[in-house]
């Protein structure tokens, strides 16, 4: 089961991780610094974390999306994220957002490349199960989509904190 697919719904994959990066630009321009590096609650991560996060995912996803085309039935390595997080304190928000809008970019292309074929090509999450290539694009956009409603929800506090 994909647990990001509640937040994909009934919406193109490809179009919603192609949204992504100017979304999350104009939250980091709307916000400013000081908003973005303020934890919303004790123990949640600030907006530099969450783009610090979604750059760490965008290289894991280039990673998988590429073993899964090279290699027959590629087993996926899962990562700790809280053990990845523990290093978010050394990047800032600017640079946590043109990472990861360079290796969506990459990712794009590439995703863009495949034949409707390689969309069914098979592999294992050893926590999450079989899934096809298709479902771990569908992946990327919910994992987005999950992101972003949490920055959404920092903003609306914020906003209403400035009141």
């Amino acid at each position: 089961m994909n647990p990001y697919a509640v937040h994909l719904a009934d919406r193109n994959p490809i179009d919603t991780i192609s949204q992504t990066a100017g979304r999350l630009t104009q939250f980091v321009e709307t916000l400013g610094p000081e908003r973005v590096n303020t934890s919303p609650a004790p123990g949640k991560w600030s907006v530099r974390e969450i783009l610090s996060h979604l750059a760490d995912g965008e290289l894991v996803f280039a990673f998988r999306l590429r073993q899964a085309l090279a290699e027959d039935h590629h087993v996926i390595q899962p990562f700790d994220q809280d053990q990845w997080a523990k290093q978010y304190k050394v990047y800032d928000a600017p640079t946590a957002l043109a990472a990861f809008a360079a290796v969506r970019a990459w990712n794009l292309a590439l995703i863009r490349s495949v034949d409707t074929a390689t969309l069914s090509k098979r592999l294992t999450h050893p926590e999450r199960g079989e899934m096809t290539f298709q479902t771990v694009i569908e992946t990327m956009a919910g994992h987005d989509l999950n992101h972003i409603q949490q920055i959404e929800k920092i903003a609306g506090q914020s906003a209403s904190a400035g009141q």
